[in-house]
């Protein structure tokens, strides 16, 4: 699994509950405008990585409005850092009770369930929060699902919810790059390379594509298209991280 994938949904769904925090109170009782505020500052110091006070923050706003789905969903992020994986579990199953067609809850969920080894129920959530008109980028659930069927050795599956993503979106770059990485793990080159050069003509480029696309032009013996991806990868990214990994192999080829 590509924790940098998952890990951006937990991110986007911290932002989501801040964002929330500062809609109008008007309206809204005491409790709940308290809990709201509560609710913001847990987050902020979660992010931050403050888990003592973050705890503190969210457990008060959890006692002043415990039928708020977003207070629930933090915690459950909290106890996911803390380690307490069955009180998260817990949190995030009242997080959807309260909230069944949030599409950022079951997305989350499907984070945690994929990443403690239910790679089924996760792809169920991702899939789920794919197919609601509320989701926004359902290309990112799929991609996230075959993601999740990857980690579980599960390729066939995976391959089948990368091209549910390239279908909602074929310019999503993250799905072409896991669709040809899992092509290049099996050794279908030229389906791999095919899909990227396809891509490249009418969308920007990015340090993984460009590095994806060297190897497998490696593994072609195509010296030609290495150097082509190489001064590509090193002029339009040269600070990144795969354009330090392609100057190391270079320099240590064996």
């Amino acid at each position: 699994m590509k924790p940098a994938l998952l890990c951006a949904s937990v991110c986007l769904a911290l932002g989501a509950c801040a964002s929330s925090s500062h809609d109008s109170t008007g309206g809204v009782g005491r409790s709940e405008a308290a809990a709201r505020i509560n609710l913001q500052l847990g987050v902020g110091y979660l992010q931050q990585g403050n888990l003592a006070i973050a705890k503190e923050k969210l457990e008060r706003a959890r006692s002043q409005d415990p039928h708020n789905p977003e207070v629930h969903g933090a915690i459950a992020l909290l106890d996911e850092r803390l380690g307490k994986d069955k009180e998260a579990d817990k949190e995030y199953r009242t997080a959807l009770d309260l909230a069944p067609h949030d599409p950022a809850m079951l997305n989350n969920y499907a984070v945690f369930l994929c990443s403690h080894e239910r790679p089924d129920e996760g792809v169920r959530y991702f899939e789920q929060a794919a197919t609601n008109p509320l989701y926004r980028t359902p290309w990112a659930a799929y991609t996230n699902a075959g993601v999740c069927m990857r980690g579980a050795h599960r390729d066939a599956d995976a391959a089948q919810r990368f091209n549910r993503a390239l279908q909602s979106n074929p310019a999503y770059s993250e799905a072409v790059f896991q669709a040809s990485d899992l092509d290049f793990h099996q050794q279908k080159l030229a389906d791999a390379r095919f899909r990227i050069d396809v891509f490249l003509l009418t969308n920007p480029a990015t340090p993984d594509l460009l590095l994806l696309a060297y190897r497998i032009a490696q593994a072609q013996q195509d010296a030609t298209g290495q150097q082509r991806y190489g001064i590509r990868l090193s002029q339009e990214f040269p600070n990144s991280e795969q354009a330090h990994a392609l100057a190391a192999s270079k320099m240590n080829p064996g």
